[in-house]
């Protein structure tokens, strides 16, 4: 079969399978303290979590560092990307530990909040420098494609599994701020995993190329501005991805929306018991990495018939289907069928999203465009937390939330099939742009 005889070639290339690694290295132990996070500040017994309460977290956490992804793209196509990737893991493995402290000592949730920041905002250089070097350990478009379906999903899927573990310290572990704190040391020891695998890698293997690349901070700091701009105008000569990217964050605004409806459905409607609504949180999580899984194995064969953008379509429709009638009783095992469902269509959408981008970005460029495509999932992320705290009672059911996001969904859905009429649409558009 050909998608065997790809996967044999990809595992066959060293480079792939030591980048592979680091991501899931690193995106499990992102797991683990984003799982330790949302124990400490939804399911502790001594805080009252309410959807505002939620979206602020969100805010605190995920806006800072989404205004300063752009900055930190123009550094990566400066910065050489195995260097990122080291002591990005190395830095995280620090502030990880000094976060379990805070908690143990009960400070403010200022000083909380601004450690588990210094720990995400690293997060961006991490994940931007896997997107932008996956082409320089690659042969073939066709391996990219694959390797688009592999790592990011295997990295999500990583991801899910790190919070799995944290599920299992966190509920086995003694009760309260230790517990917490046993979690987020937990995934401190596997970002420093993730840090010696790094140096398996020589320092130029992940690129950019030598023209890219500015030794001196001062003068990559001081053409930042510059470099945005030129980031920003490049995505914009080129609509495909430029569109791609629009359609995927109204995508993960819905996913947002959605997760914290799930959030308070665990906290206060399904259980009064905290951990148990933790496993069913867990449940859920597990779930909806069965069906990143599944959008991994399914997107090759999707994308080869349908187009990238038009398998985006067929995602979006799917989810504009299945949501209302899963969603809409807040029924624990309904809900629990559509986040596998939502899992599927989410992460089958990225990774066609991640192929256009990757494929219509020029190497130099690809650390901004990878940055400013985090901005966006961030910041749309947040809005959709920002509008569920709006909208959602205490109890999580909300059928105005459960029927806006449906709207949306389809009409991402009649937009991407839409626009698939325009010949720049076709799937060999994309590699015309290049």
């Amino acid at each position: 079969m050909p998608v065997v005889r790809d996967l044999r070639g990809l595992s066959s290339l060293p480079g792939f399978r030591r980048l592979l690694a680091v991501r899931l290295l690193s995106q499990g132990a992102d797991g683990i303290f984003q799982v330790a996070l949302a124990a400490y500040v939804v399911f502790s017994p001594e805080k009252e979590t309410s959807p505002a309460a939620i979206a602020w977290a969100m805010a605190v956490l995920l806006l800072p560092y989404s205004l300063v992804g752009p900055f930190a793209g123009v550094l990566l196509d400066r910065w050489r990307r195995r260097q990122v990737l080291l002591y990005g893991n190395l830095l995280r493995a620090l502030l990880a530990g000094a976060t379990a402290a805070l908690i143990l000592v009960s400070v403010p949730d200022w000083l909380f909040y601004l450690s588990a920041l210094s720990v995400t905002a690293i997060n961006r250089f991490v994940l931007s420098a896997l997107s932008a070097a996956l082409p320089r350990v690659v042969d073939t478009d066709e391996q990219l494609v694959l390797g688009n379906s592999i790592s990011p999903t295997a990295g999500t899927i990583a991801a899910s599994a790190g919070g799995g573990v944290a599920f299992i310290v966190r509920l086995a572990g003694p009760d309260g701020r230790a517990a917490d704190a046993l979690t987020v040391i937990v995934g401190a020891g596997v970002y420093l995993c993730a840090a010696v695998v790094a140096t398996s890698m020589r320092p130029g293997l992940l690129g950019p190329d030598p023209g890219f690349v500015q030794p001196r901070l001062r003068a990559a700091v001081a053409s930042t501005a510059r470099g945005l701009v030129a980031g920003v105008r490049h995505l914009a000569e080129r609509p495909v991805a430029a569109r791609a990217l629009g359609a995927m964050a109204l995508m993960r605004f819905c996913y947002g929306g959605l997760l914290v409806m799930v959030l308070m459905l665990c906290r206060y409607a399904w259980t009064d018991n905290n951990k148990e609504a933790l496993a069913l949180l867990g449940f859920a999580v597990g779930l909806s990495a069965a069906g990143f899984f599944i959008a991994a194995v399914i997107t090759p064969w999707m994308v080869s018939r349908l187009g990238r953008l038009g398998w985006m379509g067929l995602c979006a429709a799917i989810a504009a289907v299945a949501l209302p009638a899963l969603a809409l009783p807040f029924d624990r095992k309904p809900i629990l069928v559509a986040a596998f469902v939502l899992g599927l269509v989410t992460q089958g959408s990225k990774i066609a999203t991640d192929t256009v981008v990757q494929s219509s970005v020029d190497d130099g460029f690809r650390g901004r465009v990878f940055s400013l495509y985090d901005m966006l999932f961030n910041v749309a992320f947040v809005g959709a937390a920002g509008v569920a705290a709006l909208l959602l009672p205490a109890d999580g059911r909300s059928v105005g939330l459960v029927v806006m996001v449906t709207l949306i969904y389809a009409a991402v859905s009649w937009a991407m099939f839409h626009v698939k009429r325009d010949p720049l649409w076709r799937p060999d558009a994309v590699s015309r742009e290049t």
